[in-house]
């Protein structure tokens, strides 16, 4: 069994954010608010249009904080990704950096991208989504 599924709470584990020095730890996360990990990889043309869909779509699910997560080591196209979609105008992303540690491909055993974990505003497992995600599927996770 995968440890998401024996331990139901977000799991703590390191961010490097874009400035490539500040770390952010997922245990700092409050909540309160549907929490989406949308893991990615710059380069992936596929996770660029599912992230413009969800951001073209951010008014219906303005409700949800989103982190989103990269193991890839060029922090350059991380920050033209946030840029080219625009990100810095939504308040509820809240992070995007790289998983340096490699904690998330292990923890939630995926071998793809993108990927989602989301979890209620009690940081409680909700659902894995894989390689797809719609606004739709957002919201009605998150208007239960």
């Amino acid at each position: 069994t995968l440890p998401y599924k024996k331990y139901p709470e977000i799991p703590a584990f390191n961010i490097r954010l874009m400035d490539s020095f500040s770390v952010f730890n997922t245990f700092n996360i409050p909540r309160g608010r549907p929490i989406l990990f949308f893991y990615f990889d710059p380069d992936c043309k596929h996770c660029h249009d599912v992230a413009a869909e969800l951001i073209k779509g951010m008014d219906s699910i303005s409700n949800v904080d989103f982190y989103f997560v990269t193991p890839s080591v060029n922090m350059t196209r991380t920050r033209e990704f946030y840029k080219d979609l625009g990100m810095e105008k939504y308040k509820n992303i809240k992070v995007m950096g790289r998983d340096y540690e490699y904690f998330f491909i292990d923890y939630y055993g995926l071998n793809s991208f993108p990927d989602f974990a989301l979890y209620d505003e009690h940081k409680k497992f909700v659902h894995l989504f894989q390689g797809r995600l719609t606004v739709r599927d957002l919201f009605e996770y998150t208007h239960r």
